[in-house]
């Protein structure tokens, strides 16, 4: 018997990723989302760690510049280095709060490179287990994520590094 494993929040990035109402990083940057919806974690001065709405894995971050920018040479040395501070503390609550056994820290920068925006440059930093790559995503293009996004928001701003 063939089981349905239901993933609705891809429906809207593979329905309507280049019809979204502007940039997303932008949208968040400029707190035009209500709070209960917002998927950042932390807000800096320059910069931004937000969760991916459509993740790669568990815990997906991404931290992004507030000011839109298209690429790495247009980051100011202050932007770039609150974006690196900004993804070390996202390590840092990603491995209290689940304990991965490694993370993948990159710039996909240009749609072939995977780059699903890519006007706005930003940083993933991805949780990964040992084990962690089984059948769904080779076979049948389906993540299986335990936890709902918000829920992850909320354990990660809570577990948040404050130094």
């Amino acid at each position: 018997m063939t089981k349905a494993l239901w993933a609705p929040w891809r429906l809207e990035y593979v329905t309507q990723a280049d019809e979204l109402p502007g940039c997303v990083f932008c949208i968040e940057a400029a707190g035009e989302l209500a709070e209960a919806e917002s998927l950042v974690v932390r807000r800096g001065e320059l910069a931004l760690a937000i969760l991916n709405k459509y993740p790669y894995s568990s815990g997906h971050l991404m931290a992004a510049p507030v000011r839109h920018v298209g690429s790495l040479a247009e980051l100011t040395d202050a932007e770039a280095l609150e974006l690196h501070r900004l993804s070390v503390a996202g390590v840092e609550a990603l491995g209290t709060v689940y304990a991965p056994d490694g993370f993948n820290l990159g710039w996909n920068l240009g749609r072939v490179a995977g780059a699903g925006i890519t006007d706005h440059v930003h940083l993933h930093v991805v949780p990964r287990w040992s084990g962690d790559t089984n059948f769904m995503p080779v076979l049948a293009d389906v993540k299986v994520l335990p936890e709902h996004l918000l829920e992850t928001r909320d354990r990660l701003r809570e577990a948040w590094p404050t130094g």
